[in-house]
C-alpha cells in the first residue's frame, strides 16, 4: 500500500502499523507521531494499523532559544 511519511511517498506491505512505518524510515528518537493528523501515543505504535493513503508525520522536537 501506498503511504505519506513527511510528505514522501512510501511502500509498505498491506497490513502494516505506524511502527512499521517509522522503521522504514529508520526515525531516532526523540520524536512525536501522527496519522492524518491526528497524535498517536507511543505505546500504540504497534497496534495502529495504516490505510492506503495515509499520511505519517514524524516529528522531532527542535532545541535552541
Amino acid at each position: 500500500m501506498k503511504v505519506f511519511i513527511n510528505k514522501h511517498e512510501h511502500e509498505l506491505a498491506a497490513g502494516a502499523t505506524l511502527a512499521d512505518a517509522i522503521t522504514a524510515i529508520e526515525a531516532k528518537p526523540p520524536f512525536a507521531a501522527a496519522v492524518n493528523t491526528e497524535f498517536v501515543p507511543k505505546t500504540q505504535y504497534a497496534s495502529q494499523l495504516l490505510k492506503d493513503g495515509d499520511r505519517i508525520e514524524i516529528i522531532s522536537p527542535v532545541t535552541g532559544g
